[in-house]
């Protein structure tokens, strides 16, 4: 592909600007070496974790913010009837969120709060064991996918998530869809599983998930097997809760009362 003069002029301009490790711009304009100085990094762990403070969740706006968020980017469809609703994160009454941490003395305050809810992407997830074609998979960084593809609408991953983290299209979600919000996410068809994905598809292209962009540090995500990080800095000084810890699935959201 060719380049205008004045282009050429601009981006000579910008190489003498900051320096471009000495580069000219001839070398600049090398086929794909232009894409490569401005490409950003993807974002990378051993273990993706995300961190709920809870105490900065003052209103309905706050969850909201965050569910709009989410499904704005991956074109979650507002399905009717609600029965059928499909779920990526929402909000959940501490009875429902935690059912094994009840008792009698609960402050009226917690027994009364709302927790944001999702995926758990399990160190130990029971979905990845049971689903019979591998459409439910566990990447080498922690994040547990879906493949869409790969999916024929068994269920058994939605009967071995024990937190309900996962929604089956019953009809076709494009029906509730009038416009994508998100044209680069695709959506998705009849019969097939979805839910949180981490936004891995941000993490290709070294942006945060789309709920902790507009959380205003209500989430905090990071990378839990670093020990700089600030998931484990927050971890360290401040004390969380996970959901349904005896069941042994290791859930990698944490969430400070």
């Amino acid at each position: 592909m060719g380049i205008k003069r004045r282009d050429f002029l601009k981006i000579a301009g910008i190489a003498s600007l900051w320096g471009l490790g000495g580069k000219t711009a001839f070398e600049i304009l090398a086929p794909g070496a232009l894409e490569a100085q401005t490409k950003t990094a993807p974002a990378t762990a051993k273990k993706w974790s995300m961190v709920i403070d809870t105490r900065k969740f003052k209103g309905p706006e706050d969850f909201q913010k965050c569910i709009d968020a989410c499904n704005k980017t991956h074109n979650v469809p507002k399905v009717v009837p609600v029965r059928q609703e499909i779920k990526w994160i929402w909000k959940e009454k501490y009875e429902n969120a935690f059912p094994d941490d009840q008792n009698q003395f609960i402050p009226e305050e917690m027994e009364h709060k709302y927790f944001l809810v999702l995926c758990n992407h399990c160190t130990n997830p029971p979905c990845v064991r049971v689903c019979p074609t591998q459409a439910t998979f566990k990447r080498p960084d922690g994040i547990v996918m879906m493949d869409y593809h790969r999916c024929i609408g068994c269920r058994f991953c939605m009967a071995g998530c024990p937190y309900g983290s996962r929604s089956f299209n019953w009809g076709d979600p494009r029906r509730f869809i009038k416009e994508a919000s998100n044209p680069e996410y695709p959506t998705r068809s009849k019969g097939v599983v979805e839910k949180c994905n981490f936004c891995e598809e941000r993490l290709a292209k070294g942006l945060p998930p789309a709920c902790v962009e507009v959380s205003k540090g209500a989430l905090i995500f990071g990378d839990l097997d670093n020990s700089g990080s600030e998931v484990r800095k927050v971890l360290k000084e401040h004390y969380s809760i996970r959901r349904k810890p005896n069941l042994g699935t290791q859930p990698n959201i944490f969430y400070l009362v």
